[in-house]
């Protein structure tokens, strides 16, 4: 596999709102129309990536204040079109560390509705680590519903690299 995690273009949109709209992931993944994420995608909020194969486009994921003064760090969305196959752990490795090398983020969090059992387990495998319930915090599809809040700090993830995760290419 030749993976590399790319800036989004307008090009790109197409891809990520089909990716964002596969069979299942109405449960669990938001979704944009295009007008919105034309929107986000040029505003100074949001930061697009696609994570490529060779020059084959495999999932996506939207960062939101990648550069805050705060140093924290959203992200906001991410998805893979091939769900089970490790593309999501590559995706969300290579934008941690983008994320961390890349700014001076100290805090990245994600947050995910607690019965999103694999999301979990790959965000964890990432470094990610789950902080607590934020009661009705998300409001997805007409109904607000609680988000488990998970974590990485940079000191985490430079423990991590430092005991053998080497960081991803991008």
């Amino acid at each position: 596999m030749n993976f590399q995690l790319v800036r989004a273009t307008g090009n790109d949109l197409p891809f990520i709102m089909a990716t964002e709209r596969r069979e299942g992931y109405d449960a669990f993944v938001g979704r944009w129309d295009e007008a919105r994420h034309r929107e986000a995608l040029f505003d100074d909020s949001h930061a697009y990536f696609v994570g490529v194969d060779g020059s084959v486009p495999i999932g996506f994921v939207i960062l939101r204040q990648l550069a805050s003064a705060e140093r924290v760090t959203l992200v906001k969305r991410i998805a893979v079109i091939a769900p089970g196959q490790g593309h999501g752990r590559m995706l969300l490795a290579a934008a941690v560390d983008r994320v961390f090398v890349e700014t001076d983020a100290y805090r990245l969090c994600i947050g995910l509705f607690p019965d999103n059992h694999r999301a979990r387990r790959a965000y964890e495998a990432v470094g990610f680590t789950a902080e607590g319930i934020s009661r009705g915090s998300a409001f997805f599809k007409g109904v607000h519903r609680d988000e488990l809040v998970m974590a990485q700090l940079r000191p985490e993830w430079e423990d991590r690299r430092r005991v053998g995760h080497p960081v991803a290419r991008t």
